[in-house]
C-alpha cells in the first residue's frame, strides 16, 4: 500500500529543514561577549539576589545570583540593547547596553509596594527558551485567530496537539499529544489538576476560550509537583487574572449550523488590596441538522451555562490570596432527526443519546514570600470538585432497555509546598505533601435483565465504585548556573490505598549549546487509574458490547524523550527550528481491543508479553519573513501500538502522518488580522465494524482498513476598532466530508451499527461570524 507521506519525502523534508537551519545558525553567528553586571537593593546598598534580568522585547533572561552578579547572553535580535530588570518588591528599571564590547552594568533597584509594568510591544517565541521542559505557550493573541469558543478549539492553530471527535453523535472530543489519548495528559488550570477522571469525554467543552490568558503545552513527564498522573504530557490552561485583565469583555459568536455563543468578562478592584473577576458563558445549538442525509443530527443539541468567580489579594507584605468557584449545567440530545427524549419509549421508537452533566469547583491558594528573599516561599494549594451526570443510550429494539452511564465523581486535593535555595539562587529546591482524594460511583448498565439474576447479583454488575485516598510527599531539586546549564530532578512517593507504594521520578535537563542553541532531555514515569468507559466513551454509539476484564491494574509508563531548539536569522528576522522526539513504553496499560471480535469492546491488561508504546517526533519552522506575517510549518510522525490477540498492531485511529501549516498577517497597529490553517492527515487505521470479520491473527497491520487521506483549510479575517472587533471565518474551506460517518444508519438498532469510526468532518464546511467588545 502506497502512503501519502513516504520515506524518501520525509527524509528529503528532515534534510531540507537541517540545512537551512544550520546554514542561517552559522550567518547569523554573533561572537559578541555576554553582558554582565551587578543588581543592588538601592537603600540598603548590598546585593540583591533573585532579581531577573531580560532584554527588551525577547524572553532571553538570567537570574542574579547571591552576589547580585549576572551573566546574560546577547540575544539572536541584534537590534536588542536593552536590559529590563525586576525583582519582587522593588520597582522594575530599564537600562540602555552598549551594543559592542563587554560592558559591565550596575544597577540599584529601589523598593517599591507595587511592581512597576513594562509593556513590551512584540511577539514572543511560542517557544520558551528559558524552561528545562519543552514547552510551547498559545497567547492571547493566538487564541483570536481563531473562534476559540472553547478548550477545544483552541488548539487549531497548533502543530504539538490534535483535538479529535469520539464519535458522530454525542460531540465529544479529547486531545492527542504524542499519538496518546488525552487521557494520558494531564490538564491543570492554574496549576492545578483539573477536569480529570469521569470528566474527560466532555472537558474540553468546560472551558470557554474567552476566559484563558494563555496556554501552556509541555511534552513530556513534567514537574512531580503536579502528581504522578502526566504519562504524555501537561496542558495548563491560565485563566485570566482579576488584577491584570481587562474590566469588561463581551464576546458574541453564531455560525450557519445555528449554533451561537455569548461570553461576559467582568473585572474590578475591591478596595487596594483586593480584586475580582466575574467570567460567564452560555452556548447553544438548537437547531436539527442533518447535512449528508443520513437520517442523524451532524451534532448534538446543546445547551450549557457556565460561570466562574475569581478572587486575588495582594497584602503587599508576602502574601498572595487566590479563590475561585464555578458551576456548569450542560445537556445535550443527539441520535436520529426523528428522535425525542421526552416521548414514551423514546430509545427503542428511534436511535438517540442524551447526557446531562452538573459540576461544581472551588479552589484556594495561599502563598508567602519571605522579606527579602524572593526565591523562599511557602504555599498551600487547595482544590474540589464535584462533577454529576446522566446519560442515555439507544442500544436494542423494544423490549429492551436503552443502554445507561452514570456517574459521579467527588475529588479533593491539597498540597503544602515550600522552596527555597541552598547557598545561592544556583541551588534552588522545592519540597512539600499531597493529598488526594477521589470517590468514583458509576452505574453502567447495558439494558438486559438477566434471568435467575437476584437484584444484588444485578447492582453488582452494574455498579462500578471506587474510593481512593493517596497521600504523597515529593521534592525537586533544581540547578541553574548563570551561563548555558538547567537540571532538575524530582522525586515523588505516594501511598495508595487500592495498590500499594508509588514511587515517581523524574528528569529534565536544559543546556544551551550555544546562544541561540537549545538541548533538552527528559525522563520520567507515570501512573494512573484508568476509567475503562469514560475514557471510550465513543464506543457507547455502536453495537459493541463492552466486556471489561476483572481486576484491572493501574497503568505504568516511561517516557523518554528531547528536543533541540535552534533560534537564527532568516531574510534578517529572527526564526525558531524546533525538533523533537519521545518514546513512551507502558509497563502496564488499559487496552481496548476492538480488532479480535468487532462485535465486542473487550478491555482488559496489556498481556503478559505484550507491548504498548508511542513513538512521536516532530520538526516546526517558525518565522516571520516580513514584519507582520508569521508563518510556521510542521510535520509530526506517530508510531502507536499495542498488542491485540498476541499481535502487535497500530492503534486504530491514529494518524501516522500529519502536516501542519498557518500563516497570519496583521498591518499596522492590528487593525486588520487574517489567518490561514491547512493541516493534512494520511492514512489512519479503523478498527472493523460490528458484525464484520475482526482482524485475522497473522497477518498484518496492512490488512486493516484504513481511512483516506484528506487536508483541511481554516480562515479567518478580524477587523479591530477601538473597543470592539468585528471577526468572520470559515472551517473547511474545501467542504470535505467523511463518507458515511456512522455504519448502518439506516438501521441503528442493527448489530452492524456503528458511529464511533470518526476520523474527519461530517457536516462540511462551517461559517461563522463574531463581535468583540472590551474595555480595558
Amino acid at each position: 500500500m502506497s502512503s501519502f507521506f513516504g520515506p524518501r519525502w520525509v527524509a528529503a523534508l528532515g534534510l531540507g529543514l537541517s540545512a537551512s537551519v544550520a546554514a542561517s545558525a552559522q550567518s547569523s553567528a554573533d561572537l559578541l561577549a555576554p553582558v554582565r553586571g551587578q543588581v543592588t537593593d538601592a537603600a540598603a546598598a548590598k546585593p540583591l539576589p533573585g532579581a531577573v534580568v531580560r532584554w527588551l522585547g525577547t524572553t532571553d533572561a538570567a537570574t542574579t545570583d547571591n552576589a547580585g552578579t549576572f551573566a546574560l547572553p546577547r540575544p539572536a535580535r541584534a537590534e536588542a540593547s536593552r536590559l529590563v530588570i525586576n525583582a519582587l518588591g522593588y520597582k522594575a528599571d530599564t537600562i540602555a547596553v552598549a551594543t559592542t564590547g563587554t560592558p559591565y552594568v550596575r544597577v540599584a533597584l529601589r523598593a517599591g509596594a507595587e511592581l512597576g509594568e513594562v509593556k513590551v510591544e512584540g511577539r514572543a517565541p511560542s517557544y520558551s527558551s528559558l524552561t528545562p521542559t519543552n514547552s510551547q505557550v498559545i497567547t492571547s493573541r493566538d487564541l483570536t485567530k481563531s473562534a476559540c469558543c472553547n478548550l477545544a478549539e483552541s488548539f487549531e492553530t497548533n502543530a504539538a496537539v490534535e483535538v479529535s471527535t469520539t464519535d458522530a453523535v454525542s460531540g465529544a472530543k479529547q486531545i492527542q499529544l504524542l499519538g496518546l489519548d488525552g487521557a494520558y495528559s494531564l490538564l491543570t488550570i492554574d496549576n492545578l489538576p483539573a477536569l480529570r477522571g469521569l470528566s474527560t469525554p466532555y472537558r474540553l467543552n468546560y472551558l470557554s476560550g474567552t476566559w484563558i490568558e494563555s496556554i501552556d503545552i509541555i511534552k513530556g513527564m513534567g514537574s512531580v509537583v503536579n502528581g504522578y498522573e502526566s504519562i504524555a504530557g501537561q496542558v495548563n490552561v491560565r485563566l485570566k487574572e482579576p488584577d491584570k485583565t481587562e474590566r469588561l469583555l463581551f464576546n458574541a459568536y453564531g455560525n450557519d449550523l445555528g449554533k451561537f455563543d455569548l461570553n461576559l468578562n467582568v473585572s474590578a478592584p475591591v478596595g487596594k488590596k483586593v480584586s475580582t473577576a466575574l467570567l460567564l458563558h452560555s452556548d447553544h445549538l438548537g437547531r436539527r441538522v442533518d447535512r449528508n442525509k443520513d437520517g442523524f443530527m451532524d451534532l448534538p443539541l446543546a445547551t450549557q451555562y457556565n460561570v466562574f468567580n475569581k478572587w486575588k489579594y495582594l497584602s503587599g507584605k508576602g502574601i498572595v490570596s487566590e479563590i475561585g468557584l464555578g458551576a456548569l449545567r450542560e445537556t445535550r440530545e443527539g441520535g436520529q432527526t426523528s428522535f425525542r427524549a421526552n416521548e414514551t419509549d423514546a430509545y427503542t421508537r428511534n436511535y438517540g443519546f442524551t447526557n446531562r452533566t452538573d459540576r461544581y469547583t472551588g479552589f484556594a491558594k495561599t502563598s508567602y514570600t519571605w522579606p527579602g528573599r524572593p526565591y523562599q516561599s511557602l504555599g498551600l494549594l487547595l482544590s474540589g470538585t464535584h462533577h454529576d451526570f446522566t446519560s442515555s443510550y439507544s442500544y436494542k429494539p423494544a423490549p429492551f432497555e436503552p443502554r445507561r452511564y452514570d456517574g459521579t465523581q467527588r475529588t479533593a486535593q491539597a498540597t503544602l509546598l515550600f522552596q527555597s535555595v541552598l547557598g545561592t539562587t544556583a541551588h534552588t529546591y522545592r519540597t512539600g505533601l499531597s493529598y488526594l482524594y477521589d470517590n468514583y460511583q458509576e452505574l453502567f448498565s447495558n439494558g438486559f435483565t438477566y434471568a435467575n439474576e437476584t437484584p444484588a447479583a444485578r447492582y453488582a454488575r452494574e455498579h462500578r465504585n471506587r474510593l481512593e485516598n493517596v497521600p504523597g510527599a515529593f521534592a525537586e531539586y533544581t540547578y541553574q548556573n548563570s551561563r548555558n546549564l538547567i537540571l532538575v530532578g524530582g522525586l515523588r512517593l505516594d501511598r495508595h490505598n487500592l495498590y500499594g507504594w508509588q514511587l515517581t521520578p523524574r528528569f529534565n535537563l536544559k543546556y544551551d549549546a550555544t546562544k541561540n542553541s537549545v538541548l533538552r532531555l527528559a525522563a520520567g514515569t507515570g501512573f494512573r487509574v484508568a476509567n475503562p468507559i469514560a475514557d471510550n466513551i465513543g464506543s457507547l454509539l455502536s453495537a459493541r458490547e463492552f466486556v471489561i476484564a476483572p481486576n484491572l491494574r493501574p497503568e505504568k509508563a516511561w517516557n523518554v524523550g528531547g528536543s533541540i531548539t535552534q533560534y537564527f536569522q532568516l531574510a534578517g528576522r529572527t526564526a525558531t527550528f524546533v525538533a523533537d522526539y519521545y518514546h513512551t513504553a507502558f509497563q502496564n496499560q488499559m487496552v481496548a481491543d476492538m480488532y479480535t471480535a468487532p462485535s465486542l469492546l473487550l478491555i482488559g491488561n496489556l498481556e503478559p508479553g505484550g507491548r504498548s508504546f508511542s513513538r512521536s517526533f516532530q520538526a516546526e519552522l517558525q518565522t516571520e519573513p516580513v514584519k507582520g506575517l508569521t508563518a510556521k510549518v510542521a510535520y509530526k510522525y506517530l508510531d502507536v501500538k499495542s498488542t491485540y490477540d498476541g499481535q502487535l498492531l497500530r492503534r486504530p485511529m491514529t494518524v501516522p502522518h500529519r502536516v501542519f501549516f498557518n500563516v497570519g498577517y496583521a498591518t499596522a497597529f492590528d487593525k486588520w488580522r487574517a489567518d490561514l490553517t491547512v493541516q493534512a492527515y494520511g492514512q489512519r487505521p479503523l478498527a472493523p465494524h460490528p458484525g464484520e470479520m475482526g482482524h485475522q491473527h497473522g497477518t498484518n497491520e496492512m490488512a486493516l482498513p484504513y481511512s483516506p487521506r484528506f487536508a483541511l483549510l481554516n480562515t479567518q479575517v478580524t477587523r479591530a476598532f477601538k473597543r470592539f472587533e468585528v471577526y468572520v471565518g470559515v472551517e473547511n474551506l474545501t467542504n470535505y466530508r467523511q463518507d458515511n460517518p456512522i455504519q448502518s444508519a439506516a438501521a441503528p438498532f442493527s448489530p452492524n451499527f456503528d458511529a464511533a469510526m470518526v476520523y474527519g468532518p461530517t457536516y462540511g464546511r462551517l461559517t461563522y461570524a463574531g463581535l468583540r467588545f472590551r474595555i480595558e
